[in-house]
C-alpha cells in the first residue's frame, strides 16, 4: 500500500431517487417476509415524477401463490410503497406519497429458478444465482469501515435527521455528499475535499440564503468529522451547480440497485456486481455479501489483520459455495490460507446456513436501503452481519 495518498467515496441520502427505488423495493420484502420467512422476493422499483413502478418475480403464502393475489393484496402492498416514501418525507408537486400513480407488475417466480433453489428430499437449498460476492473490513474506524465512506454517510445521516426534526426550515431529501481524506502510513489524517448537494425548498436564490444553507452543511461537516479535520473554505463544496430546488424522483429518474458502491465500501473494495435491495436472503448477491463482511469485519476485530477482503461464488442450484478468497493485504498476523481453511468450520456457507446463523429470514431490510448495509450498529434482529461474536472461536481456531 503507498505511504501517502487522497482516497474519495461518497454517500446519498433516503431521499435520493435510487435510493428511494431501493427503500421501496426493501420495503416489499419486509412486507412478505413478515408474512411467510420462506417467500421468494426480486423486486425492482422504478420511480420518476409522479410515478412508482413495480416489477420481478415473488412468491409468498398469504400474498401470492398458485398464481393468485390473495384478497386485500395487492391493496396493501400500494399502501406500504406509499407509508415508505411518505416517511422519506415527499410531498412535493413533481412527487408526492399520496398522488403519484402506482403500478404493480410483480408476478409468480419462475418455476425453473424454483427447482434448483428450493431444498426438496436429499437435496440442500441451492444458491438463488450465480455470482461473486465480497465483504471488507479495515481498522480505520471504530465500525471497521473505511473513513471516506464512513463520514460521507454520517454527514447525510446528521442532515436527515435534522430535515426530519425541523431543526432547518430549507432541507428537502435529495442530497449527495462526498468525502476526500488524505491517508498517511494507511491510516486517514485529515481531509482535503468535501462536497454536498442537497435539494432546497424554494426562495433561495438570494446570497443571503445561500450563505445560510453554507454555514448549516459546514457545520453539520465539522460536527461529524474529527477535530481539526476540516479543510479551508475553497475546498468545501455546497450546491456547487447553484440550486437545487428540483430533486428526488421529480428531477431524475431512480432504480433499484444502482448505488451498489454507496451500499458497500465506497470504491475501497471489490464488488461482485449484484445488488442487494429488493432480493430475499435466498439471493446470495445478499446474504453472501452480508456473511463475508461478517466473516471480515470479526477477523479485524479479532487483531488478525488491519485490512481485510473475502471473496466467495457460486452457481445458481448449487449449495457449497465454489471458491473462498481471503486477502489480508499485507497486515495479517497469521497467514490468510490458515483463515480460508477455519472459516468454513465455524459458519456454513450454503445459502440455508448463512440465513440460519444470520437469522435473515426476518423483515429486517427496509433499514439498510439507504446510508449503507456495512458499518451500522447491531440492534436486535437488525444488522447481525455487523456482529463481532466470531471473535472468540477465530482467535482459538488459530492459535
Amino acid at each position: 500500500m503507498r505511504n501517502q495518498f487522497l482516497f474519495t467515496s461518497e454517500s446519498v441520502s433516503e431521499g435520493h431517487p435510487d435510493k428511494v427505488a431501493d427503500q421501496i423495493s426493501d420495503s416489499i420484502v419486509d412486507l412478505f417476509l413478515s408474512k411467510d420467512p420462506e417467500a421468494r422476493i426480486a423486486c425492482e422499483t422504478l420511480t420518476t415524477t409522479q410515478l412508482v413502478v413495480l416489477a420481478g418475480e415473488i412468491r409468498c403464502k398469504g400474498v401470492y401463490e398458485n398464481g393468485e393475489w390473495a384478497p386485500g393484496a395487492k391493496e396493501e402492498i400500494e399502501a406500504t410503497v406509499r407509508a415508505t416514501v411518505k416517511r422519506i418525507g415527499y410531498e412535493q408537486d413533481g412527487f408526492h406519497w399520496e398522488t403519484f400513480r402506482f403500478e404493480n407488475n410483480l408476478h409468480g417466480q419462475s418455476a425453473h429458478i424454483a427447482q434448483g433453489v428450493d431444498e426438496s428430499g436429499n437435496k440442500d437449498e441451492g444458491a438463488g444465482d450465480q455470482g461473486i460476492m465480497f465483504g471488507y473490513a479495515s481498522d480505520e474506524t471504530p465500525d471497521l469501515m473505511p473513513a471516506t465512506l464512513y463520514y460521507s454517510h454520517k454527514i447525510l445521516e446528521r442532515m436527515a435527521d435534522d430535515r426530519h426534526a425541523k431543526v432547518v426550515p430549507f432541507l428537502e431529501p435529495d442530497a449527495k455528499s462526498q468525502v476526500t481524506l488524505e491517508y498517511i502510513d494507511e491510516k486517514p489524517v485529515r481531509a482535503t475535499a468535501l462536497v454536498v448537494s442537497t435539494q432546497h425548498a424554494a426562495g433561495m436564490d438570494n446570497d443571503d440564503s445561500r450563505a445560510e444553507l453554507r454555514a448549516y452543511v459546514k457545520g453539520v461537516m465539522a460536527d461529524v468529522l474529527p477535530e481539526g479535520w476540516l479543510p479551508g473554505d475553497e475546498a468545501i463544496y455546497v450546491n456547487p451547480t447553484g440550486l437545487f430546488e428540483i430533486g428526488g424522483p421529480d428531477g431524475d429518474a431512480g432504480l433499484t440497485g444502482r448505488k451498489i458502491i454507496v451500499d458497500t465500501y465506497g470504491g475501497a473494495s471489490p464488488h461482485g456486481g449484484g445488488a442487494f435491495s429488493g432480493k430475499d436472503p435466498t439471493k446470495v448477491d445478499r446474504s453472501a455479501a452480508y456473511i463475508t463482511r461478517y466473516l471480515a469485519k470479526n477477523i479485524v476485530a479479532a487483531g488478525l489483520a488491519r485490512r481485510c477482503t473475502i471473496q466467495l461464488s457460486y452457481a445458481i442450484g448449487v449449495a457449497e459455495p465454489l471458491s473462498l478468497y481471503v486477502d489480508l493485504h499485507g497486515t495479517g498476523t497469521v497467514e490468510a490460507s490458515a483463515i480460508e481453511a477455519v472459516l468454513p468450520t465455524l459458519v456454513r456457507l450454503t445459502p440455508k446456513g448463512i440465513r440460519t446463523h444470520l437469522g435473515l429470514n426476518k423483515p429486517i431490510y427496509q433499514k439498510t436501503a439507504a446510508y449503507g448495509h456495512f458499518g451500522r450498529t447491531p440492534d436486535g434482529d437488525y444488522f447481525p452481519w455487523e456482529k463481532t461474536d466470531l471473535v472468540d472461536a477465530l482467535k482459538a481456531a488459530l492459535a
